[in-house]
């Protein structure tokens, strides 16, 4: 049985870099992203969930340059990861719908990193 107490745990938000969000609505779009993915892992897992609440809720904020690249990591990930992907109500800076980040997590560490290893911090 995996020991998930020797394991990191962490969230990671992944954002589109192509659509200019004011600071404001990129971390709600951010706080969306946590959120939802969160109660995804609860579903899937929730001893991991637990470990990240008691171990700080690591966070990792990511970029991506396209939407293109966002639904392609999605895509990866859906089946295989507690992932959320945030479309944008419309109502302020960018169009109803519009993909702005992707939740993945809380997960173990080495895993979402198989994915996001290769991404830049925002």
């Amino acid at each position: 049985m995996l020991n998930l107490l020797t394991k990191s745990i962490k969230q990671v938000i992944v954002v589109r870099n192509d659509i200019k969000l004011s600071k404001g609505k990129l971390a709600a779009q951010v706080a969306h992203a946590s959120l939802s993915a969160y109660k995804e892992a609860v579903k899937m897992r929730k001893g991991i969930v637990d470990i990240w609440e008691r171990t700080g809720m690591e966070k990792v904020v990511l970029k991506v340059n396209s939407e293109k690249e966002l639904l392609e990591l999605y895509e990866r990930i859906k089946l295989k990861l507690p992932c959320a992907l945030i479309r944008d109500a419309g109502k302020t800076q960018v169009p109803q719908n519009t993909i702005t980040c992707l939740g993945i997590g809380p997960w173990e560490e080495e895993i979402i990193d198989n994915y996001t290893g290769n991404l830049k911090l925002l």
